[in-house]
């Protein structure tokens, strides 16, 4: 239990008969009028779901102890995704619906947070970018080089983005992990 005068960000409460959420943003706001109050966003871990929720000042609330664990995505089974604890060399199966769209950007050796709570997979957070090769992309045409136009790509993870028309096939390019959109070449 903590008091809603203790709320971090990213800190895991437990509410409404269990379920995970996590402090987004809170705000502390004492009016000049009445008690203090706090204004929280919250996201359910499960959903994604994000709510506004506001508690008393000095309100008892659950929190949930949710264990962040480094851990290596080493391959895929069937429609599971195998992760290492790099810590303990344990090896976990996450389902599908746990790693959600970072399968998108997953390849044998990345390093990824797992989120753990009473021993189940919560949620995988990737880095906020990484560095893929891409796969097959047509070639641009004469002329098409200045800014502006982009064309499909194919990364070897098998995900499509649109790149600028000077990317070649076989080139290394940053991607951002939450928005899957191309940030830039990787210079080797």
């Amino acid at each position: 239990m903590a008091s809603t005068n203790d709320l971090k960000n990213g800190m895991v409460l437990k509410l409404d008969g269990g379920q995970l959420w996590s402090v987004v943003e809170f705000q502390h706001v004492k009016p000049g009028k009445g008690p203090a109050f706090v204004r929280t966003k919250l996201k359910n871990v499960l959903s994604g779901k994000v709510v506004d929720k506001t508690f008393n000042a000095g309100v008892k609330v659950e929190t949930a102890n949710v264990d962040k664990r480094g851990m290596q995505f080493s391959y895929k089974d069937g429609e599971s995704f195998v992760f290492m604890d790099m810590d303990t060399y344990d090896q976990i199966y996450i389902s599908p619906e746990v790693v959600g769209d970072n399968a998108r950007f997953l390849l044998e050796g990345f390093e990824a947070v797992v989120a753990m709570y009473e021993g189940n997979p919560l949620y995988v957070e990737l880095p906020a970018a990484v560095e893929l090769v891409i796969e097959y992309t047509e070639p641009g045409v004469q002329g098409d080089r200045s800014t502006g136009g982009t064309k499909p790509a194919k990364l070897e993870t098998g995900y499509e983005i649109g790149v600028p028309l000077f990317i070649t096939t076989g080139e290394k390019i940053k991607v951002d992990t939450r928005s899957g959109e191309y940030l830039g070449r990787v210079n080797n």
